[in-house]
């Protein structure tokens, strides 16, 4: 930069021939060179402020756009959380087919110790066996005292449990946060949800899996953070199961029954809106698998879909349903059943003797072995065998649960002639009560097969065709026929026109050897309302014992049919079903010429 000189040589030498004083250019100059810098500072000021102006305005720009998404959101409590905890806890919640909570998750905490930050460990071990009386104080007091440095001491607290531990005032008795499943229906629908515990555990975390039923069935899903933790929607309805299990409970302790269980199941789409076994257990506190004994005296077994039994009568309309789709017979058609029928050295005999000869609708309602028998005898092996594995009574039911894979059907080693007659009434070949709820659902929706399903669905299922709608018809008369007028009298419902198949089969020996003399498998197959029907339930009572007579009367009709009529008394009204007046059949009409 070029500065003008205070006292420019040239100016002074003409202010002095000119007579003027040379000091006042020195001092305009210097007044103008001031105001040339006064200039300059002010510019820069007027800048650095520009700048500070547009960096407040930014600043405060980004606060208000945040302060006005934070009023937007949901307001939400915050939570503490660990830095780098690596096992994840989160958990799905279980709901029914109307949204009500089936299983969701509880926040708890764990108790643990660091004996080398304790205190008072005497103190500590005495409150402690006091407060949870399952704990040994002197094992406790022998971990506070000894080498160790970290200690578990209960995985779960309750509130009052967290309390009472805290005020024991011990800098070595910790908490950590747990995230624990709750099931707060209790013991409703045990077998379904199965349970859950903890898998890898943390100070901060624990991970939570499913260790049977459903819940183990769908632990990846239910812990998958993809899910963005949506429910996993069942088909079960929460009234529904409740009233079941409170009718079978009752009807297990009448029939003075070792075991129940209790199928509901939607003929079209398979869904499954009860299932029962009794006796149960509560997930909350789930017991540990038996180490002795046999697995069916545990409540964890579940005899829905872990029962293999023989189930007696109730596979008659099957024989029945398949003689008249192959045309070797219609429900009018005459056999003979003179008996004993001989095979070999076998004799095939009738609870009671019928006479000499049956329609095939009478031997479905009297339930005759021998009939039965002769049926299957046009029928033949293959035939048979087709037939049935069409239905699904060969492999273990698709339904989702970990326990029904253990359920495969037991099938004879050598399928003789001899077989095929036993076996059409019920011997010989053993399946679970959910293989004959979706056999009944087949005759029950005009003739097509449906797979089980736990999961609720918005449709039927278009399954393959096993039989023809007109067959099933035929079949489904039948089965009215042996509520209205055969062994299932018990089972009428006024309104709902139920029908249904009693099955009463000799209960084998654990350790082979035969069959018991007096234990049975009773089973009551039934639908409704049997013009259209609806719904299939299948009950199925271990070991009944009916006693209010001289002798105990054992037989499905005398012990499951009754449970399974107040069942459907009760459940009914809880599916929508109105009652209705049964349609009659037409009279005849004859046209005659005038």
């Amino acid at each position: 930069m070029i500065r003008t000189p205070l006292r420019p040589l040239a100016r002074i030498l003409d202010a002095r021939s000119k007579g003027e004083n040379p000091d006042a250019i020195e001092r305009e100059n210097i007044r103008l060179r001031h105001e040339e810098m006064r200039d300059r500072a002010r510019q820069r000021a007027e800048g650095r402020l520009l700048v500070l102006g547009l960096f407040f305005f930014c600043a405060f720009s980004a606060v208000g756009m945040r302060m006005a998404a934070l009023s937007a959101t949901e307001p939400t409590e915050p939570r503490a959380s660990a830095a780098g905890a690596a096992i994840m806890a989160q958990r799905a919640d279980i709901v029914d087919r109307q949204g009500r909570i089936l299983a969701t998750n509880l926040e708890t905490y764990a108790l643990y110790a660091q004996p080398t930050e304790m205190i008072d460990p005497e103190h500590s071990a005495t409150e402690l066996a006091r407060i949870f009386p399952e704990l040994d104080r002197e094992s406790l007091l022998k971990d506070f005292t000894g080498k160790r440095k970290f200690l578990w001491i209960r995985k779960k607290l309750s509130p009052e449990q967290k309390q009472a531990v805290h005020d024991i005032g011990d800098p070595g008795l910790m908490f950590g946060p747990r995230e624990m499943r709750l099931y707060p229906n209790g013991h409703l629908a045990a077998h379904v949800l199965g349970g859950a515990g903890f898998g890898r555990e943390g100070v901060h975390a624990a991970e939570v899996i499913g260790v049977a039923g459903v819940e183990r069935q769908f632990n990846e899903l239910l812990r998958d953070p993809a899910n963005e933790g949506k429910a996993l929607q069942l088909s079960l309805d929460l009234s529904v199961q409740a009233a079941a299990e409170r009718v079978l409970s009752g009807g297990m302790k009448l029939m003075n029954a070792k075991g129940a269980a209790a199928i509901l199941m939607d003929v079209h789409s398979g869904e499954i809106l009860s299932l029962v076994s009794l006796p149960d257990f509560d997930p909350n506190d789930r017991p540990r698998p038996p180490t002795q004994g046999h697995a069916a005296d545990s409540p964890l077994f579940n005899r829905a879909v872990q029962g293999v039994y023989e189930l007696g009568s109730t596979f008659k309309i099957f024989a029945a349903a398949q003689a008249m789709e192959l045309g070797l017979a219609n429900p009018s058609t005459i056999v003979d059943i003179r008996g004993p029928l001989r095979w070999g050295k076998f004799k095939i005999r009738d609870f009671h003797n019928y006479g000499k000869e049956l329609t095939l609708t009478k031997i479905i309602v009297k339930s005759s072995n021998i009939g039965t028998a002769r049926v299957a005898q046009q029928i033949g092996v293959d035939r048979q065998k087709d037939f049935l594995r069409s239905l699904g009574l060969f492999e273990a039911t698709p339904v989702e649960l970990t326990e029904a894979g253990g359920g495969k059907p037991l099938l004879p080693k050598n399928w003789s002639e001899l077989s095929t007659m036993t076996i059409s009434y019920g011997h010989g070949l053993s399946a679970t009560p959910m293989h004959l709820a979706a056999a009944y659902a087949a005759i029950a929706n005009g003739g097509t097969k449906v797979e089980p399903t736990l999961l609720k669905r918005d449709k039927a299922q278009t399954g393959p065709r096993v039989m023809s709608a007109q067959t099933a018809r035929a079949a489904r008369m039948m089965l009215r026929k042996v509520v209205s007028e055969g062994t299932a009298s018990f089972g009428e419902v006024p309104g709902y026109a139920v029908g249904g198949k009693t099955g009463t089969a000799d209960k084998p020996k654990e350790n082979g050897g035969g069959y018991y003399d007096d234990r049975v498998i009773a089973t009551f197959a039934s639908m409704f309302p049997a013009y259209d029907p609806q719904y299939v339930l299948v009950v199925t009572l271990d070991e009944p014992s009916e006693n209010s007579g001289d002798k105990p009367r054992r037989t499905a009709g005398w012990t499951a049919v009754p449970v399974a009529g107040e069942m459907i008394r009760r459940i009914a009204p809880l599916l929508g079903l109105r009652p209705e007046i049964e349609p009659d059949t037409l009279a005849d009409i004859t046209l005659t010429s005038n």
